[in-house]
């Protein structure tokens, strides 16, 4: 397969099921390491002003609203309520929410991996999409579950991936217009980096 990179200009992101009654259910990461990932992704997108779509599983029932760092990190999102597809791509709207991002790339993420996610990610790919399951900002109670439905991905062709990663391919460079939001975006969401800028600061002592 060629290499043919993450840009601003390529990429969409469906969050899929990121839903409070369902984030309980994650056991693959702790509740504050899988916010912080979540909320991670959610940077990304505006950072790079990513098109969004965020879809939801009988919200008005125990699977629960939107996740507040979702909903309030992404207020120009679209918002699919499904009333009770399991596979997001058997909503129609949801369907045609995605292709109106005109985006070939789509970073998928979602509560559960194996159900949500990989559901959604064979779909798009049989679709003709490009399909990365960000698979931190993704969740679910098992890790042998996990593991099976990220086997079951890679199958088909879906490239697993992390939000740090996916973060870098945008980037490209620290150069870039991007590097200093995304710097914080690095500082804010993994301590050793903010660690790292912190003893660089103090090295370098007071501003002249």
């Amino acid at each position: 397969m060629s290499y043919d990179r993450l840009t601003a200009e390529n990429t969409a992101v469906l969050f899929v099921d990121h839903q409070t009654g369902l984030a309980n259910g994650v056991q693959t990461q702790s509740p504050p390491e899988f916010i912080n990932n979540v909320k991670a992704l959610v940077t990304i997108a505006q950072i790079y002003k990513l098109p969004t779509v965020v879809t939801t599983s009988a919200h008005d029932g125990p699977n629960g609203p939107i996740m507040p760092v979702v909903e309030q990190g992404l207020p120009n999102a679209t918002i699919v309520h499904r009333p009770g597809q399991i596979n997001a791509f058997d909503n129609e709207d949801f369907a045609a929410a995605v292709k109106k991002t005109g985006r070939k790339k789509l970073l998928i993420a979602g509560i559960s991996t194996e159900v949500c996610v990989a559901f959604a990610a064979l779909s798009a790919k049989k679709l003709g999409y490009e399909v990365y399951a960000v698979l931190d900002a993704s969740g679910t109670w098992s890790r042998l579950v996990e593991d099976a439905a990220v086997a079951r991905m890679v199958q088909a062709g879906i490239v697993p991936i992390t939000w740090v990663a996916v973060g870098a391919e945008l980037l490209g460079s620290w150069a870039s217009p991007t590097g200093e939001a995304h710097a914080k975006l690095m500082g804010d969401h993994l301590p050793f980096s903010a660690n790292n800028m912190a003893g660089f600061l103090a090295a370098k002592g007071p501003a002249r």
